[in-house]
């Protein structure tokens, strides 16, 4: 436990009152260690095995298009199962023999390049539908009034190590200068990931259901039920409308982002690495804050807050890259900082409001769908704002205006979500 941070040591201690609790804060733990160490290396691994600007795009665009594909099956399959418990186990030794697999593409000579994206791929698709999996469990182990309370845990710990991890691979990559090394290094840390995604199944085989969910046989018949069933729920449409929204004017600035970060900022990897673990630390300092505040006002107001609070992050850009070279990085670093003191509430609210608004009965189903649309956004809007900003010129001048038509995107987000708000909190 000594490499554990003491935060998350205490939350630990004390979802030991509930083994359930426990358990799922330890699954945040260990899964979300191995997804974070994972993610760090991606595509500073394909850089080194040299993959063009063409091909580190695809570390993005092809999993969440394999994504797209397995959801909505994964959910109506998720939904079947007697055991979904099962179903979570599965997904983490799915993905941890992709990452295995990963890990090993540099042997694959000639071929490497596209070994690494097509096993990364299907990670990706493994991890999505154990996302699906366990959060379709969630709601068998853990009652409706305590939900909030253990989701928080589980949060708390999740963005803990995410915090640890950022640090851990930067100073580690850091001190490594021989090329080749580089790569064994990246090596050890997939196979350090899939270590910590096996125990993380093991773990999931301790978690009971105590409210399990009746399983729905798939049938033509069944999955026409399903979709009628999604289209007549209007608190689920009126959700997914706002969040998807909401997630297109989130998510056409994260190429951007390091486009700024790196070209006009001239930020290093250290200096990169601060601004992850900024934000972070932003998150869990607030976590309590928020997660008291949906015991009180419900979790669609804080929400709302987390939406406007995330506006100010485009401000932040134009900000520093407005500034002298000198001051512009450390400017950034504190604005970017500041913005995420709200974003705590979207991690823990968005998950909630959608257990909210779906269907019980068909809960597997309209996860994935919601899943699926934010997929499509994750996969498409990075693109559109790079070409947003390149039609306004691909300059610093066409930088700013870029980022002040996502602030005013970010604006009416809040505002559409606020508009919700009435139907949401029935």
């Amino acid at each position: 436990m000594i490499l554990i941070p003491k935060k998350v040591q205490n939350t630990l201690r004390t979802a030991t009152n509930n083994p359930a609790s426990f358990r799922f804060a330890l699954d945040g733990v260990l899964a979300g260690s191995a997804v974070a160490i994972a993610t760090k290396n991606h595509s500073l691994l394909a850089a080194r095995l040299g993959a063009t600007d063409y091909q580190l795009s695809l570390i993005q665009f092809l999993p969440q298009m394999l994504i797209l594909f397995t959801l909505i099956p994964g959910g109506l399959f998720t939904d079947s199962l007697h055991n979904k418990q099962r179903m979570a186990i599965a997904m983490l030794a799915a993905g941890a023999f992709g990452l295995l697999m990963c890990g090993l593409s540099p042997f694959a000579a000639g071929f490497s390049i596209p070994f690494f994206l097509i096993f990364l791929s299907l990670t990706g698709g493994a991890m999505s539908l154990y996302n699906v999996a366990w959060q379709s469990f969630f709601p068998e182990v853990i009652e409706e009034h305590t939900r909030n309370q253990v989701f928080t845990q589980r949060t708390r710990v999740t963005v803990s190590v995410s915090i640890v991890t950022s640090l851990f691979v930067g100073a580690v990559l850091a001190n490594i200068m021989n090329l080749d090394k580089k790569i064994i290094a990246h090596q050890g840390f997939y196979a350090g990931s899939v270590l910590l995604l096996l125990l993380a199944a093991f773990n999931f085989r301790k978690i009971r259901a105590v409210q399990p969910a009746k399983p729905k046989r798939i049938t033509l018949f069944g999955i026409k039920k399903a979709v009628q069933t999604l289209l007549r729920n209007k608190q689920f449409l009126i959700f997914t409308g706002a969040a998807l929204f909401f997630h297109t004017t989130w998510h056409i600035d994260w190429t951007l982002y390091f486009i700024g970060q790196f070209h006009y900022l001239g930020m290093n990897e250290f200096m990169l690495g601060l601004a992850m673990v900024g934000t972070t630390a932003a998150q869990l300092a607030t976590l309590k804050f928020w997660s008291r505040m949906n015991e009180r006002r419900g979790v669609v107001l804080p929400l709302t807050f987390g939406i406007v609070g995330l506006s100010l992050c485009p401000v932040s850009m134009i900000v520093a890259v407005s500034l002298p070279a000198s001051i512009g990085p450390y400017a950034f670093l504190a604005l970017h900082t500041i913005s995420h003191l709200t974003f705590a509430s979207v991690t823990l609210n968005l998950y909630q409001c959608l257990l909210h608004t779906a269907d019980t009965e068909h809960r597997g189903f309209f996860m994935s769908a919601y899943s699926t649309c934010i997929c499509l956004s994750n996969a498409i809007m990075p693109v559109v704002g790079v070409a947003l900003y390149h039609a306004l010129g691909g300059d610093l001048n066409g930088f700013r205006i870029t980022f002040g038509i996502i602030f005013l995107l970010r604006i009416a987000a809040a505002g559409v979500w606020l508009l919700s708000w009435k139907e949401l909190s029935r």
